[in-house]
């Protein structure tokens, strides 16, 4: 996991309560790796940024959850050659929504999910209390979401 904040919050705790057993959380401050990892205990392991590529062969989920690769952000720049082919690469990033990160990772055949599900599904709540309507995210309101980031 890439990034401390909110975003990796969720994640971290989607993947603890779904099993996983290890989560490796790597932040550019390691203080706030250490402070997140904190609230969730024994089973997650904050990483010094510079040590990314020492847990990477022994990842099998690369979740990004920073700007970095975010248009006018800096780029990610992570060795996806180190992970091992089964693993899955996934970027927040929805802006673009193929961002180098997955390009890249989808260029070794890893799997790789963009970070627009997340935003559709974070929409879903601020939509119904604003309009009184629970909204289905579905492949037709994706590919209208994936049009319109197009003509950006």
């Amino acid at each position: 996991m890439l990034g401390a904040g909110g975003s990796s919050r969720a994640v971290v705790f989607g993947l603890l309560e779904r099993g996983i057993a290890r989560v490796h959380l790597a932040n550019r401050n390691i203080e706030r790796a250490r402070a997140l990892a904190d609230q969730f205990g024994a089973n997650v392991h904050p990483v010094a940024w510079d040590a990314i590529a020492e847990v990477l062969p022994r990842a099998t989920l690369l979740v990004n959850t920073t700007s970095l690769g975010m248009h006018g952000q800096p780029p990610l720049e992570i060795d996806t050659g180190l992970l091992p082919a089964n693993a899955v690469v996934a970027d927040l990033v929805y802006v673009p929504l193929e961002t180098p990160l997955l390009a890249d990772a989808r260029g070794r055949g890893l799997r790789v999910a963009d970070g627009l599900g997340m935003l559709l599904h974070q929409a879903v709540r601020g939509f119904e209390l604003w309009f009184g309507q629970r909204p289905q995210v579905t492949s037709e309101l994706r590919e209208l979401v994936v049009a319109d980031l197009n003509k950006m």
